[in-house]
């Protein structure tokens, strides 16, 4: 009878995903040798062995699979990929991300150009070097890879972004590639389109090398 009484009728808020043990609000280590070792080749400076996940992402990809993303407080994001299920098993794919700018974009031409000129090219520079496309069509064009990440926060604010993205890739030393990730982002706030170019850069991380913290 008391059960009854107090029991909400609010629905339940659906949580964030999890794997790995990797969920909101926990931690992980990283392998702090191998970041040493790797960081002078790459973009990314003063990586982090330790992180806190503030924030957790989730997109379907065209293909089946399914794109997790655990935001850190280092201005990085680990980002796992699923396909055929969400379990250990089914993991093809583990890198971590660290931003490297964010540029606001003003207006609907600026953001057309953006998707049509800037974010998938054959090439890509930063820094003096040059990265390749990964994500090659078969025709001529190569348009960018659609998806929509839906977010959760420790604070349980939901929110979705319309993502365009593009990948590419240079190699470093020892068979490793570092990535770099091109990406239009949108997301509508009220009747107002909030838009930015976001570019990232990111390596390879074995499973084996996380370890997590709780």
């Amino acid at each position: 009878m008391f059960k009854k009484w107090f029991k909400s009728d609010e629905p339940k808020k659906p949580s964030a995903p999890e794997v790995m043990g990797l969920y909101l609000g926990g931690s992980f280590e990283l392998d702090d040798l191998k970041l040493k070792l790797l960081t002078p080749q790459l973009c990314i400076e003063g990586a982090a062995s330790k992180h806190l996940i503030q924030a957790v992402g989730q997109a379907e990809l065209d293909s089946g699979g399914t794109l997790l993303r655990f935001y850190t407080d280092d201005d990085a994001f680990l980002q796992v990929v699923l396909d055929g299920g969400m379990t250990e098993n089914h993991i093809t794919d583990v890198k971590l991300w660290y931003f490297y700018s964010t540029t606001t974009i003003g207006n609907e031409s600026q953001w057309q150009q953006c998707l049509s000129d800037t974010i998938s090219t054959p090439t890509y520079q930063l820094e003096g070097h040059t990265f390749k496309r990964v994500w090659d069509a078969v025709g001529t064009e190569s348009p960018p890879v659609a998806v929509t990440e839906k977010t959760w926060e420790e604070d349980g604010d939901v929110s979705e972004t319309d993502q365009f993205m593009m990948l590419y890739e240079r190699e470093i030393d020892n068979d490793r590639t570092e990535s770099l990730l091109v990406a239009g982002e949108e997301k509508i706030v009220g009747n107002n389109a909030d838009r930015c170019l976001v570019i990232s850069t990111g390596l390879d991380i074995q499973p084996a090398d996380i370890r997590i913290n709780g």
